[in-house]
């Protein structure tokens, strides 16, 4: 089974930039296909803001694109996040996300991390 763990969060102002990283472990990385980025702020429903496939080609929501870049390591098992010009509006609670369309669970969640975006 693949474990998740998202690092990187913290407090900066609106203009800032961070950079969050996701540690896959497990002997089954290799069947990982995409991960993901979701984030889910107070009072909102999750959403998705960045996928990458196992060959690097990235997809982002259009409220981050140009901002953001999700980058993937496979011989360290990691995906990043590096958040750029960060807006008040991107706080929120941020999730890592590995499908393995070939063994369940299918889809795995790490714990989370905190962005806040102060103004």
């Amino acid at each position: 089974q693949v474990q998740l763990v998202e690092s990187g969060g913290g407090l900066v102002q609106a203009g800032g930039s961070l950079t969050l990283s996701c540690a896959a472990s497990g002997s089954i990385f290799r069947r990982i296909t995409t991960m993901g980025w979701h984030r889910q702020a107070p009072g909102k429903q999750r959403e998705l803001v960045a996928t990458i496939t196992q060959g690097g080609t990235a997809n982002y929501a259009d409220s981050v694109k140009s901002r953001f870049t999700m980058s993937r390591d496979n011989a360290k098992n990691m995906v990043y996040l590096q958040m750029n010009g960060l807006k008040p509006e991107d706080t929120a609670l941020y999730y890592c996300s590995a499908d393995t369309p070939s063994l369940y669970p299918y889809v795995t969640w790490g714990q989370g991390t905190q962005v806040t975006v102060s103004s």
